[in-house]
């Protein structure tokens, strides 16, 4: 079945085509090209690519049960996330093997695009959400049960690279086509930049749980930013850190190499409660999530309830980034660095993942492999 798209503009790989009108056959675009007769109000951008996620609608991703993972995709995907890479929390090994082996599944299935292992590697100093009582140095022997476990479904891991083991392990990771991702690491700018050279080249949510920037002491924010080798992660929901901040990431390494990314826990889409993220419960009040502490203080930061869309719309209208750059943080650019060939471009050939947003990059409609996920309202 054929389907014809009339937008004011569309994002593609050679610019910005305006009055545009985009082909779909099937599952796949088949041209992207002017003359929309200026019907369209709206900008056609790729569907969003969203690489850090843990789940939503109060499913947690590597739930045992097939159809609540299901459940918590296709709410992300009504939010204009049609690429969705399931994120785990730290865990004993056994466990990671177990939902590795229900989400990989889901990968083969084509419902996910990949699996993103967050722990158990993690460093104390900067554990955030994660259980410090499982956390553990990688070892061989629990760095081969991951790989194995999770075969080619496996695109990414969260490291402490400063751990013992931490250049042994990064090396492996790679060399098995899994990106190495610094994070919940307390290195300083000197070891990160040794782990960029062992081949890690991902920043999990720059800024959170690592070492701040300071002027004598730099960190390994600078290094993670200039580096042409990283991508980095930005969760731009306003809490994890602020606009400004964003604009002088995105300035200092270009839409090229940032990902926006909601790391979503399971209330995502639900609203304010208590709700539990691996092994620890988390209190959800005005949409920002923590942990709940024993003595009644405020908690780390664990996750976020962000989606794709407010994502999109936050960088656009808060950070004041263009609908271009915008598409390629939240689309293009995780896709290319995690090499997925049929998705993050309107181009011919690839997936008909479209998302419909107006000037202000409010999300309007949702198209995934050619069919309506969220309608756009005529008129």
């Amino acid at each position: 079945m054929v389907l014809q798209i009339k937008v004011a503009h569309a994002v593609t790989p050679e610019g910005v085509v305006d009055d545009a009108v985009l082909t779909v056959d099937g599952e796949r675009i088949v041209s992207v090209e002017p003359g929309g007769g200026g019907e369209g109000t709206l900008w056609a951008v790729p569907g969003f690519v969203d690489s850090h996620c843990h789940g939503a609608v109060g499913v947690a991703f590597g739930n045992p049960d097939r159809e609540a993972n299901v459940r918590a995709i296709e709410y992300h995907r009504t939010q204009g996330a049609t690429t969705v890479f399931a994120s785990t929390v730290t865990e004993p090994i056994d466990k990671l093997e177990a939902q590795l082996a229900v989400l990989k599944e889901l990968v083969e299935a084509g419902e996910l695009g990949g699996i993103h292992l967050e722990g158990p590697f993690l460093a104390e100093a900067k554990k955030g959400a994660h259980d410090p009582a499982l956390l553990r140095d990688p070892d061989p022997e629990s760095v081969e049960r991951l790989i194995a476990a999770g075969g080619d479904a496996l695109k990414m891991i969260t490291l402490a690279v400063e751990r013992e083991h931490g250049e042994e392990a990064t090396r492996r990771f790679v060399e098995a086509g899994v990106h190495v991702a610094f994070g919940h690491s307390d290195a300083d700018d000197v070891v990160t930049a040794e782990s960029i050279e062992w081949g890690a080249d991902i920043a999990t949510h720059l800024f959170s749980a690592m070492r701040s920037i300071h002027h004598r002491e730099p960190g390994p924010v600078p290094v993670l930013l200039s580096d042409e080798r990283v991508m980095v992660e930005l969760i731009c929901d306003g809490i994890h850190h602020a606009p400004v901040i964003a604009a002088m990431s995105i300035d200092a390494a270009g839409p090229g190499r940032v990902a926006l990314v909601t790391d979503a826990m399971s209330a995502t889409g639900i609203g304010d409660g208590r709700y539990l993220l691996g092994e620890l419960k988390v209190e959800v009040k005005d949409g920002t999530a923590r942990l709940v502490t024993t003595d009644g203080s405020q908690g780390a930061i664990a996750g976020s309830t962000l989606t794709m869309a407010r994502a999109f719309e936050f960088v656009v209208q808060e950070v004041g980034v263009s609908i271009p750059d915008a598409a390629l943080m939240a689309s293009t650019t995780p896709a290319k660095w995690h090499g997925l060939p049929d998705v993050g471009e309107l181009a011919p050939g690839r997936y008909a993942d479209v998302c419909l947003v107006d000037d202000d990059g409010v999300l309007h409609g949702v198209l995934r492999r050619g069919e309506w996920v969220v309608a756009p309202v005529a008129g």
